[in-house]
């Protein structure tokens, strides 16, 4: 039994990977190996209820994950895509790469109602990805690919799913987050509007019929209050007028408000729908957060990130390098990690390290989001390519051969964002956050 003792934390991690490498969801796998290590080590089990009570119930800001859910839902069954698309074609359509462009500039705006890639790829991007392979005026594998890379954008630009789980466990702002996250949701889409500007000159494709400029107010009036939700969260949490939580609440009443009264497209059927969605989601999502709040109160107890700095601070490395570092890891584990273990088992990890080398730590939030993002598109795993493969039918194969020149245009921006803290920490000190 001493021996059990002396190395249980070991065996949770044996029990957590075999565990998760056999299908149980990770969730599952977080919360059955951390309560066999509380038995082995002689703590009490209640401890894992505790943590739980004390991680879930007792966090205001965890609020808001169920709530942005339950708005990015309302939109994608309000038929709002519709809409966006139109104003999309309209202030886009006529420049190279139409489509691509429209993919590329409705993915910014559904994201500053969503939080989430998959909502932006599950309910936009499949319309657009349809438009892009009718009558064969793109490759169905470059449509597909453009898709899921515009789709990366959700989680980057506010509100972000991701940023609200990475305060949780680094003790930062969620607002300063969101507002870090405006400038490189920005810059990423120039960077991909320039590039298809490009890649549509060389390879020649198709350009769309202007919609006339006369037409133009009328599909601004019809897109402006799905329009308004990104202002609304922004001006609100800029201002301080709510907090990020509240922000969550005003977000999800005003998508309810606009599908149900504004567009009258969100009948009690799918309302139904909806909640029924938002509950399934949250369900999993919540006992993700259960199984890593137990987890992260091991590790503390174990002093795993006192042993993580020890390691880094042997190695006697810069902050740039510290930083490079951690991209490479991220990018390797993107591979074939998904973003939930990644962010909530690894993160916690390399906080303390960070932190005693003087990092800013929202500025870290910020690059290790985008990376963790970068892994969603990034093969073998890439969950985004097979959802898009799901949805349309695209092969994965084809999806991959035309996404290497958009991940080596992310990890261009990934190292800017990484050497110039000041493109995510800007707009959060102007706002006083910082």
């Amino acid at each position: 039994m001493e021996f059990l003792a002396d190395n249980a934390l070991w065996i949770m991690l044996v029990i957590l990977v075999t565990t998760t490498i056999a299908g149980m969801p990770l969730a599952i796998s977080m919360i059955t190996s951390s309560i066999f290590y509380l038995m082995l080590a002689g703590r009490d089990v209640g401890l894992a209820a505790e943590n739980v009570l004390n991680g879930v119930f007792g966090n205001f800001v965890a609020l808001a994950v169920p709530l942005f859910i339950f708005a990015a839902n309302i939109m994608n069954a309000g038929k709002v895509s519709d809409r966006l698309l139109t104003f999309a074609l309209a202030v886009v359509g006529r420049m190279p790469g139409g489509l691509a462009q429209v993919n590329i500039m409705t993915s910014l705006i559904f994201s500053g109602m969503s939080g989430s890639a998959i909502s932006d790829a599950a309910g936009v991007g499949k319309v657009i990805t349809g438009m892009m392979m009718k009558d064969g005026r793109y490759p169905r594998g470059f449509a597909g690919a453009m898709t899921a890379t515009s789709s990366v954008v959700g989680p980057i630009f506010p509100p972000s799913i991701p940023m609200v789980f990475y305060a949780l466990i680094s003790s930062t702002s969620v607002g300063a987050l969101f507002l870090g996250g405006v400038v490189p949701a920005l810059l990423v889409c120039i960077v991909l509007a320039i590039a298809v500007m490009i890649m549509a000159k060389i390879r020649g494709f198709p350009v769309e019929e202007a919609i006339p400029w006369r037409s133009f107010p009328m599909v601004f009036i019809r897109a402006f209050p799905a329009l308004l939700m990104p202002v609304i969260l922004l001006g609100g949490i800029y201002s301080g007028a709510f907090t990020p939580t509240e922000a969550a609440a005003v977000s999800a009443f005003y998508a309810l408000l606009l599908a149900s009264f504004a567009y009258r497209v969100l009948g009690p059927r799918e309302f139904y729908g909806v909640v029924l969605s938002t509950v399934k989601t949250t369900a999993i999502v919540t006992l993700i957060l259960c199984g890593a709040f137990i987890f992260n109160y091991i590790i503390t107890v174990e002093r795993v990130p006192q042993a993580v700095f020890g390691i880094f601070d042997s190695m006697d490395l810069s902050v740039i390098g510290f930083l490079l570092l951690l991209n490479v890891l991220y990018l390797l584990m993107g591979c074939v990690l998904d973003v939930s273990t990644i962010l909530l088992v690894v993160t916690p990890l390399f906080i303390p390290t960070a932190s005693a080398l003087g990092i800013d730590l929202h500025h870290l939030g910020i690059v290790l989001v985008f990376n963790m993002m970068i892994g969603l598109i990034t093969p073998p795993y890439g969950i985004l390519l097979f959802i898009i493969k799901a949805l349309t039918g695209i092969p994965v194969a084809e999806m991959i051969r035309e996404t290497w020149i958009f991940l080596a245009i992310l990890i261009v921006i990934l190292l800017v964002l990484t050497f110039v803290p000041a493109l995510s920490l800007w707009l959060p000190r102007v706002a006083g956050m910082l």
